[in-house]
């Protein structure tokens, strides 16, 4: 393993380990502020010439040479619809991000800086229809109004996939809890989630974010409900606002009414960055995102774990 990317892993796991988000920061054509978790990102480097690709969605401009790879290219302002209208020429910048298993590049006019932000500063973004559905939270650094975007969403709705049923075969037998608490700041990857429990013939309770889940859970307890007992497992993100899925877990396994939770980890980022985290904060399992098949294959070993053990 390369030194650079053990010194990446172990800067990762210092932010974690503190409830912080690293972010680029960057703007679309306006003076307005935007980020995104600069460990989705591979590099930024000045737009390269684009070409055609007959296979790529029409949301996206073309495709970029990069390093030898080919890499599909969205104009990042268009696909959220933001931007000054009629401001002249083209985004000159390109940021190659990677996520979800896949590598793509997203055009945007000008590139800031690399901010630490705590999460708890991190809020959900208001609730104002347009582009603020492209949004997972907004945050503010040296008096400055940060949007945080989200790229999953950009992503999904600029290259939609096909739901893949077929690959998904219902539970049967289930002895215990058929609930499942999902925890994800991203509405497509809580919809994602939903869709294959629902599959499986599980139920759902959706949150967007790690406080959230965590204040349920203790509302739950003190209530006289084993959260154990309601639900078979949780499946949480790791980068959200508020509290990150790495401090969700570990305050899990500080509370004795709740430390008996199976907790999945479910993230876009690459999985290298996460093993050691598994360990460390008592998570049970890690998958990275986004595959329904992966996904059920894991829930359903949980659920007949559960039904070996009873």
């Amino acid at each position: 393993m390369s030194r650079d990317l053990l010194d990446r892993i172990d800067q990762r796991t210092r932010l974690a380990g503190h409830n912080r988000l690293a972010l680029l920061l960057f703007r679309l054509g306006t003076r307005q502020l935007f980020g995104v978790n600069v460990f989705k990102v591979q590099e930024v480097i000045p737009r390269p010439p684009l070409f055609t690709l007959p296979q790529l969605p029409g949301a996206f401009r073309g495709a970029a040479d990069v390093r030898g790879r080919t890499v599909p290219v969205l104009d990042l302002a268009r696909a959220i619809g933001h931007g000054a209208p009629g401001a002249p020429g083209e985004p000159p910048y390109l940021v190659v991000t990677e996520f979800n298993r896949s590598v793509q590049g997203f055009l945007v006019s000008g590139v800031e800086r690399i901010v630490n932000i705590a999460v708890e500063d991190i809020h959900p973004p208001p609730d104002l229809g347009g582009d603020s559905n492209y949004l997972t939270g907004v945050t503010r650094h040296h008096g400055e109004l940060i949007q945080l975007v989200d790229v999953e969403s950009v992503l999904a709705e600029s290259a939609p996939r096909a739901f893949t049923t077929g690959q998904i075969t219902p539970l049967t037998g289930v002895t215990g809890p058929r609930e499942v608490l999902v925890v994800d700041d991203s509405r497509v990857a809580r919809n994602q989630i939903r869709q294959v429990l629902e599959q499986l013939g599980l139920t759902a309770t959706l949150l967007s974010d790690g406080r959230q889940a965590l204040d349920h859970l203790q509302q739950l307890a003190e209530g006289g409900q084993p959260p154990h007992q309601r639900y078979a497992m949780v499946i949480s993100d790791i980068e959200m606002p508020a509290m990150d899925g790495y401090t969700l877990t570990t305050e899990i396994r500080r509370n004795p009414a709740l430390r008996g939770l199976y907790v999945l980890l479910h993230t876009s980022l690459s999985g290298v960055f996460n093993h050691a985290m598994v360990e460390r904060v008592g998570a049970d399992d890690f998958v990275p995102k986004y595959s329904e098949h992966d996904l059920a294959q894991r829930i359903t070993a949980r659920i007949n774990s559960v039904r070996q053990a009873a």
